[in-house]
């Protein structure tokens, strides 16, 4: 069960990775804030979280279009991480991206 602890300790780390300006690291890490935050968002509203991407990806689609349309916007960049350098404009891009959604879904 992901809680808003669980959000908020993600992107600690993600930030603390990003101070020391290893921006792949960092990006995957807010990506797994961002993955979090949909996985709370779906608890809250459905009364479960996906058990991985592809579930996550088809219940967002079909009942939350606009927060499926942010994940899928960015995915190609999530999976550029495992083989690519990541840029500090990429990452900011990312980091934006969460901070939004925190916001959004007010987790704080």
């Amino acid at each position: 069960m992901v809680s808003k602890e669980q959000v908020l300790t993600f992107k600690k780390s993600a930030d603390q990775i990003y101070i020391l300006k290893d921006y792949t690291s960092s990006t995957i890490l807010y990506f797994k804030t961002l993955f979090a935050i949909q996985d709370f968002f779906l608890l809250e509203k459905l009364g479960y979280a996906p058990k991985d991407h592809t579930e996550r990806f088809a219940i967002l689609k079909i009942k939350f279009p606009d927060e499926y349309r942010i994940l899928d916007s960015e995915f190609n960049t999530y999976r550029n991480t495992y083989s690519k350098i990541i840029s500090k404009d990429t990452c900011d891009r990312i980091r934006t991206i969460v901070e939004n959604e925190i916001n959004k879904h007010n987790i704080k």
